[in-house]
Order: C-alpha cells, then sequence, then structure tokens
C-alpha cells in the first residue's frame, strides 16, 4: 500500500514538473518570438528633393528615374563667391549643385503653439521634422488626443548645424535664450515629445551617414522590448552655409557635379542633398490588432562599428558583411530570399567596391545563378543626405514593394573596373523594373554606413497577403455599410482648409481607385479637428470631387457645409415617440447595411424571445403576407418600437452622437429610460412586453383623450374622481 502511494506521489510530482517545464519553454519561447517580432510601419511622410514632398511624388520621381540635382539655390548663399572649380583653392568649394528642397525658409508657428518671434531662432531642420511628424501621423491616422501622454518614443537622425552657425554670424553680441534653445538638437527632437505629449523615450541619434537608419534600429529594440508602443523615427538634413560644403571638398569628398554615380567608372564623390522622411512604426501585433494600414513589415534590423580599418573614414568590408548577417539572423531568413538591395552607394571610388564585394560575399550564398542579387541606390537620384540617408532608403523601398517595382538606378555608364561584376550574383537597374515575388513575399535589405564607421542594416517585407485581404474584406463590409458617405476636414486657418480641400481634390483624382469609405474613415478619425471646418456628403469620389471643387468656387451645393463651431457644445436631446409610429419594413435599409444596427436589433430579440410567441425580427420585416398585419397588434407594436428605438439610439452612439437629456412618450418613455440607465436593457424590454400584452388583454373599442391643459387645472377637474 505504502508502495503504491509513493509510486502515485513519484507520478503526480513528474507530471507537475513535467508541466512546468512545458509552462517553462512556452515563456521562453514567447520572450524569443517578442525580441524578433516584425515591426509594421504603419505611416510615413517626406520632404525630398525634386519635389517629392509625399510618398506619392517621391514615388512618381524614382519610377521615372528623374535626377532631382540642380544648382544651389540663389538665397541660400553667394555661390560666386564661395565657388572655384580648382579643388586645391583654399577656403572654396569645387562643386554648385545638390539635391535641394524649396521653401525652407517657410514655416507655420502658431500652428504648432511657437511664437514668431521664437521660430526665427529656431533651426529650419527643427521646423522641418515638427511639419513632416505631423504629416506622417495623419498618414498613419493616428491622431494628436489619442497619443497624449502614451508610451509613444521619438528617434531621430540629425547631424549638422549650419543654422547655429548663420546664427553666430548674425549675432556677433551673444546668442539669447530663443538662439540657444532653437539650434540644440537634442531640444529640437524633444520638441516633438513637447508638443504632441509623448512620454516614451526621446532621443537624437548622430552617427553622421547612418543617423536615421540606426534610429529605426533603435525604435524597432524599444518596440520589442516593451518600451514603446508606437514609435516615430526619422531624420533631417539641411545645407544652409557653404560652410559645410567646403569643409566636405577640403576632404575630397563630394563630386564635382553633385552628382552621386554609384558604381561607375567616373564615380569621383558624393553629392550632397538634403530632405527629411518620417516613418510610423508598430509592433505587428498591434498593428494588426488596431485595424491600421499596414505599408511594409521590418523584418530585422542590426547596427555594428567598422572598428580597425585603413583610415577613420575607410570603410571595413568585414564588419560591412557582418552587421548585414546580423541583420538576416534577427529576421530569421536566409539570405538568398532576399531579392533587392538598397545600397548606401555614395559613389566613392573607394566605397563602391567595399559595398559591393561585402554585399556579394552575403548575399550571393546559395542564390540561383537566375535570380541575382538586385542592388540600386536613390543617391543617384536625390544625393546623399547624410543624417536622412537611411530614412529615404528605406521609403524608396517601401514604395517600391507597394508598386512592385524596382526603379532605375542612374548615371551608370561603365561599371566600376575595380568590382569583378561577372563573377558576382548581382545585376544593377538601369531602368524600371518588374519586381517578381513568384508567390513569396517580396523581401529586401538597405545599407548605411556612417563616415564615423557606425554601420546599419535593415531587412524589410512586404505588407502580408492576409492582412491586405483582411482589410480588402473589411472595406467591402463598411462600403455596403453605408452607400452615402461624409467627408470631414478641418484647418487652422481658411487658407490651411483651402489647400487641405486641394490636396483632397488632387489625390482623389490621381488614385480613382480608392474606396470613399475608407478616405471618409480616415480623414474623420485619423486627423486633429481644427476651428475652420467643412463637411461634405456623397455616394460616389467623383462625386466628392465635384462638392470639393463646387465649395472652393463658392457654388451652392446640396450637402455641403462649412464654418466654425460654436465655442461651447451644443447641448443633444433624442426623443423617443409613442405608439402609433409603427410601420411595416420600418428600417429596413439600416437592418440590411448597418451592422451596429443590426446588431442592436438583434440582441432585442433575443431577450424578446421567452415573452413573445412570434420573432419580432419576423413581425417587424415579415416575409408571410399574412403576418403584415401583426405589428398593430399591441402586444407586438410596444416591444417592436422599444426595439427600434433603441438600435436606432445605438446607431447614433457608434458615431460619436450623444445625448445630454433623453425624453419620452409612452413607450418611447421606457426607451428614454433605459438609456439614461434608470434599468437595463433587459428589465426596460420585458416591461415593455408585459405592458404591450395587458394591454392588447382589455376589451376593444377603447379611447384615448388628449387635454391641453395645466397640471393644476388637471387636478382640479379630476379632484372628486
Amino acid at each position: 500500500m505504502n508502495n503504491i502511494s509513493q509510486t502515485s506521489q513519484q507520478n503526480f510530482l513528474s507530471q507537475k514538473m513535467l508541466q512546468t517545464l512545458k509552462e517553462m519553454r512556452s515563456r521562453l519561447e514567447a520572450v524569443n518570438n517578442a525580441k524578433t517580432e516584425p515591426i509594421a510601419i504603419v505611416g510615413m511622410a517626406c520632404r525630398f528633393p525634386g519635389g517629392a514632398n509625399d510618398p506619392s511624388t517621391y514615388w512618381n520621381l524614382l519610377h521615372d528615374g528623374i535626377d532631382a540635382i540642380r544648382p544651389v539655390p540663389p538665397e541660400r548663399w553667394d555661390v560666386s563667391a564661395n565657388y572655384d572649380p580648382d579643388p586645391e583653392v583654399p577656403g572654396k568649394s569645387y562643386t554648385k549643385e545638390g539635391g535641394f528642397i524649396d521653401q525652407v525658409d517657410q514655416f507655420d508657428p502658431l500652428f504648432f503653439g511657437i511664437s514668431p518671434k521664437e521660430a526665427v531662432s529656431l533651426d529650419p531642420q527643427h521646423r522641418l521634422l515638427l511639419e513632416v511628424t505631423w504629416e506622417a501621423l495623419e498618414n498613419s491616422g493616428q491622431t494628436w488626443s489619442n497619443l497624449k501622454n502614451s508610451q509613444t518614443s521619438v528617434f531621430m537622425g540629425i547631424s549638422t548645424d549650419d543654422y547655429s552657425a548663420l546664427s553666430i554670424n548674425q549675432n556677433q553680441n551673444g546668442a539669447g535664450t530663443y538662439s540657444v534653445l532653437g539650434n540644440n538638437r537634442s531640444i529640437g527632437v524633444g520638441r516633438i515629445s513637447n508638443l504632441l505629449g509623448l512620454q516614451g523615450s526621446n532621443i537624437q541619434v548622430d552617427t553622421a551617414c547612418s543617423s536615421s537608419l540606426v534610429a529605426i534600429h533603435l525604435a524597432c529594440q524599444s518596440l520589442r522590448s516593451g518600451e514603446s508602443n508606437l514609435a516615430l523615427v526619422g531624420g533631417v538634413n539641411l545645407i544652409l552655409s557653404p560652410i559645410s560644403t567646403i569643409g566636405r571638398c577640403q576632404l575630397k569628398a563630394l563630386s564635382p557635379d553633385g552628382r552621386c554615380k554609384t558604381f561607375d567608372a567616373s564615380a569621383n564623390g558624393y553629392g550632397q542633398g538634403e530632405g527629411c522622411g518620417i516613418v510610423v512604426l508598430k509592433r505587428l501585433s498591434d498593428a494588426i490588432s488596431d485595424g491600421d494600414s499596414i505599408l511594409a513589415l521590418i523584418r530585422g534590423s542590426a547596427v555594428n562599428h567598422d572598428g580597425p580599418s585603413s583610415g577613420m573614414t575607410v570603410p571595413n568590408r568585414m564588419a560591412q558583411k557582418q552587421v548585414i548577417q546580423q541583420a538576416l539572423t534577427n529576421a530569421k531568413l536566409e539570405p538568398h530570399q532576399i531579392s533587392y538591395l538598397e545600397a548606401h552607394g555614395t559613389g566613392t571610388s573607394l566605397g563602391d567596391p567595399i559595398e559591393i564585394e561585402a554585399l556579394a560575399e552575403v548575399y550571393g550564398k546559395n542564390r540561383p545563378a537566375d535570380q541575382p542579387l538586385i542592388v540600386g541606390s536613390v543617391k543617384t537620384n536625390i544625393g546623399h543626405l547624410e543624417a536622412a540617408a537611411g530614412v529615404s532608403s528605406l521609403i524608396k523601398v517601401i514604395l517600391a514593394l507597394q508598386h512592385q517595382e524596382i526603379p532605375p538606378h542612374l548615371h551608370l555608364q561603365q561599371p566600376n573596373p575595380h568590382v569583378d561584376w561577372d563573377r558576382l550574383p548581382i545585376k544593377i537597374p538601369t531602368s524600371l523594373i518588374p519586381w517578381s515575388g513568384e508567390g513569396k513575399p517580396r523581401l529586401a535589405g538597405v545599407s548605411s554606413f556612417g563616415m564615423g564607421g557606425t554601420n546599419a542594416h535593415i531587412v524589410l517585407e512586404e505588407a502580408p497577403t492576409e492582412v491586405r485581404s483582411q482589410k480588402s474584406e473589411v472595406r467591402s463590409e463598411e462600403y455596403l455599410e453605408r452607400p452615402v458617405h461624409i467627408l470631414t476636414l478641418s484647418g487652422k486657418t481658411e487658407k490651411a482648409l483651402e489647400d487641405l480641400v486641394s490636396s483632397y481634390q488632387n489625390y482623389l483624382e490621381t488614385n480613382p481607385e480608392l474606396e470613399l469609405a475608407d478616405v471618409c474613415y480616415t480623414a474623420n478619425t485619423g486627423r486633429a479637428q481644427f476651428n475652420h471646418r467643412l463637411g461634405v456628403i456623397a455616394s460616389e469620389p467623383t462625386e466628392l470631387i465635384e462638392k470639393l471643387l463646387g465649395w472652393k468656387t463658392e457654388s451652392e451645393l446640396v450637402g455641403v457645409f462649412s464654418g466654425q463651431p460654436n465655442s461651447e457644445s451644443p447641448q443633444i436631446a433624442f426623443l423617443f415617440t409613442g405608439q402609433g409610429s409603427q410601420y411595416v419594413n420600418m428600417g429596413r435599409q439600416l437592418y440590411e447595411k448597418a451592422p451596429t444596427f443590426r446588431q442592436a436589433l438583434e440582441q432585442c430579440d433575443q431577450i424578446l424571445k421567452p415573452d413573445l410567441e412570434t420573432s419580432i425580427l419576423e413581425i417587424i420585416y415579415p416575409k408571410d403576407a399574412q403576418k403584415l398585419s401583426i405589428l398593430d397588434q399591441t402586444a407586438y407594436t410596444q416591444p417592436a418600437i422599444f426595439a427600434l428605438e433603441y438600435a436606432l439610439f445605438k446607431l447614433w452612439d457608434s458615431w460619436g452622437i450623444k445625448p445630454n437629456v433623453v425624453m419620452g412618450h409612452s413607450v418611447g418613455e421606457y426607451v428614454a429610460a433605459t438609456v439614461a440607465g434608470v434599468f437595463s436593457l433587459e428589465d426596460g424590454l420585458k416591461l415593455i412586453a408585459m405592458r404591450g400584452k395587458l394591454m392588447q388583454q382589455l376589451p376593444s373599442g377603447g379611447e384615448m383623450v388628449s387635454v391641453m391643459a395645466s397640471e393644476s387645472q388637471v387636478t382640479e377637474a379630476i379632484k372628486e374622481y
């Protein structure tokens, strides 16, 4: 007996230990999965050379193979006073072209709660970060009010101080408070969190040319560790003074014609470029559960340093190989699965061969001969954006994944002779080519190498097919829900609203395939609301375009409303009617096309089933002609009116229209009491069902009297009764 007991106890302990081990293994797997969970890119915005002030325009530039390099804008500095074609002349620049963006001196400080006086001292790079971050949030459908006090982190690459040097030269008497704060890089990045009320990490990253890609790596780590739930990431670079250009010319780093001729025999330095790019990141699981639009996935990332090399600015091929391999390991992918590589590709005679050899050594492993790695560099289009270079490359690859096309790589006339191209499984695309997935997810790598030796590599994957198909199904259901939609837009000024209307009009015209439901939903829920407002009701995109144009030309149109809100919120009252308002098929279109209304009505039907002989849905929407008159029987009339009015309330409530006061007459009093919380939905329905049943049992021929008199008069009249 004792042996049996001992054996049972040992079996119990063994089972318990096995269960504990399983639980520990499960937890360990969860921790390991969290460390490598894909990161979803849910929004992006940009200002790049060539007028690429949004992702759509940027794609057009890339798609068409446009060279965005141009002469230094005359408002930047006196080119003739600072230029000399002889690279040996000290204190002069031997190049006078680059990738420039327009209107870097334009800024609306009041929009961001900054005084005009302070704005003058604010580095234009900081201004640009504020503007493009706001645009990226709008692109992602994230509103400021939802992010306040959240664990949203900010990681921004910024590494130059041209404006600071200009400010000191123009203000020899010393820097004021605004100037000190306005030129500090970390404070410039900190302004984003301060403006939006964010409480996650806020980190300014400076690893020179790799700054923004390193920032993205840090953001991925922050999200995977649970430190952040959302991350705003990117980089900025502006060329505001000839000093930095002259300095780079002294290093012989720049190309005389201002162009990056990456991988070409004529490569002779990089062309400077400027711009800003921001992406919005989330854990994939959160993005799916939140219903976000996923642009692409970051599967893995890695950062390292060159360590010892033949010179401080000389790349280390072994270190580049290692950072690529580390990123692939983090992504849990094999090298041959990557089909495109966006190279750092500055266009230097020394750096290009080192990078291409490192790429080939890693990505060439087990690669089929008929599937070479496609390699390109956006620097051939817009120049080297230094601190913003990595994010400009990242956004290019996101767009290429979305369009399933690889843009042309420019300025490749004669491949660099120091590279054995015939031996390498690499192809440089000199024209637009289709990006074939062959039934598998498209995958790409992005490299960014800093002049100080910090290297970064990121592995991207196209948005998951199942997520795209789910969104398509949801979109079609939402479109059926409301055949007529409302678009709401707002701006802080009338001019801002006009510009926004023009932007939507152009966007709708150039993207006719867009679902009206999606456009309206994102505009209504994903944008901050300002005082100058416009609401447009439309059933088709063409109708919406016409009405937006009509509003701009001040035409009188039905379904177009504009103005400014009252200083006080309006008081809303709901009035619920009584018996006599019922009719067969009341609310049928809502029942068929509005899920919220339908669910509420079906909930009422389920609660009423024990108290009614026939389903309330069959009474309101009869399929049998013999049941058409049942709705007028009091026992069914009252529950039917109650259920319909309650479903209408739930529908208004789902749209954010909530009453301050509720009133009702007869049956409507019971609905009003339920909405006000006097009693539960179950109690309200059971009361009205019993009320209707009792009234149905009264003798026929009864009458109702309505008396138009005060309470005191009625009390006096019926006193003796």
